[in-house]
C-alpha cells in the first residue's frame, strides 16, 4: 500500500490523524468510501484502540464552520465537549469510539468500487518505484503467491 501525505513537511502536532488514516487505508481495502458529512479524530494503537488527543474544542468549532455536524471521537475525550458552546453542541452529533471496529462502521459507506482496485486511477498489478525495483498491489501480489483476497 503506497500512502501519500501531501503537505506532509508541514509541522502537526500529535497522533489525531490515527484514526483518519486508519479509516482512509480501510477504505481503500473495502472499496468503500468514506462519508463526506463527517470529521474525526483520535489517536489508534498497534491494536486498534481508539486513545485520547488535544485540542477537541478546536477541532469541533473547525468542523462546524466547514458545514460538518457529525464528528466521531474518542470516548476518553467526551468530557471535553463541555468546553465546546451549548449552542453548537446541540446542533451536532458526537460518535464517541473506544476502538477502530467502532469507527469504521460509522465513517464508510457503500461500497462502490471493487477493493483494491486496479481500474487506471489506482495502483497498477505491477509498477516501479523510483528506485527501479518492482512493487506489486496487495491484489497481485496475493495472486502471485497462489492466494486470493477476499473482497469485504
Amino acid at each position: 500500500v503506497h500512502l501519500h501525505v501531501p503537505a506532509g513537511a508541514v509541522p502537526k502536532d500529535g497522533p489525531s490523524a490515527g484514526v483518519t488514516m486508519t479509516t482512509a487505508l480501510t477504505s481503500l481495502a473495502t472499496g468503500r468510501p468514506v462519508r463526506n458529512d463527517l470529521a474525526m479524530t483520535g489517536e489508534i494503537t498497534l491494536r486498534g484502540k481508539v486513545l485520547p488527543v488535544g485540542g477537541i474544542r478546536e477541532k469541533v468549532l473547525a468542523a462546524h464552520r466547514a458545514g460538518i455536524r457529525t464528528v466521531i471521537l474518542p470516548m476518553r475525550n467526551e468530557r471535553d465537549l463541555e468546553d465546546v458552546p451549548e449552542e453548537l453542541r446541540g446542533e451536532m452529533e458526537f460518535i464517541f469510539a473506544d476502538s477502530a471496529e467502532e469507527v469504521v462502521p460509522r465513517a464508510l459507506g457503500e461500497r462502490t468500487e471493487p477493493a483494491l482496485a486496479a481500474t487506471g486511477t489506482g495502483p497498477t498489478p505491477l509498477s516501479r518505484g523510483g528506485d527501479g525495483t518492482e512493487r506489486r498491489s496487495a491484489r497481485a501480489s496475493a495472486k502471485k503467491r497462489g492466494g486470493s483476497q477476499a473482497e469485504s
